[in-house]
């Protein structure tokens, strides 16, 4: 296990222009819930098929857990997306498959609720945290992979700076179905704040 060194999990939060990023809590139960039962539909065909439990108390609780352990371990880091003006929560983002040594790379995934989508949200959220990668982070490379029919998702990871790189076939499953994807990259001496 190699401990992430440059923050404390009980105090992290990322604060960018509209948004703010924190770690998930268990009280974040209710509001998460809510959110992802009103945009399931949105969601489903970019996302793993949703376990039965996937809305539960329980589900919450494993997915919490599991959060903390790859904090823990240094492998990822979950955060749920906050509108900085309501406090109100928009969405989720998380950096995961963290490695050092000579790779220096992670891989990021998203998602908004319906009602937020479309409003520079994601946008404000990807900054805030390509700013945190490649500063406390010491981080060199980002990648992101999409579905080759999600255009929203282009238009937020090319606004942001990333390159496609290439297309990985049959990459990831998505709502039972086996999909390519648009490897996205992000190299931190190409990133500029703002």
């Amino acid at each position: 296990m190699v401990a992430l060194p440059f923050f404390r999990r009980d105090t992290l939060a990322l604060k960018g222009a509209r948004v703010t990023l924190r770690l998930p809590a268990g009280s974040d139960y209710h509001e998460w819930a809510a959110l992802r039962h009103e945009s399931r539909a949105f969601l489903e065909p970019w996302e793993p098929r949703w376990a039965s439990d996937e809305l539960e108390r329980t589900g919450w609780r494993h997915r919490v857990r599991r959060y903390r352990e790859e904090f823990a371990a240094g492998t990822a880091i979950a955060f749920l997306i906050f509108h900085s003006e309501s406090d109100r929560l928009i969405g989720g983002i998380t950096i995961g498959n963290i490695r050092y040594g000579v790779s220096q790379s992670a891989q990021i995934g998203y998602w908004m609720g319906e009602r937020y989508a479309g409003k520079g949200y994601m946008q404000d959220a990807i900054r805030v945290l390509i700013s945190h990668a490649f500063g406390a982070m010491r981080l060199h490379r980002i990648e992101a992979a999409c579905i080759p029919d999600n255009a929203r998702s282009i238009h937020v990871l090319e606004k942001a700076g990333f390159r496609r790189e290439g297309l990985l076939r049959s990459y990831l499953r998505i709502n039972g179905v086996w999909q390519d994807h648009f490897i996205y990259g992000l190299i931190a001496d190409e990133h500029r704040d703002g």
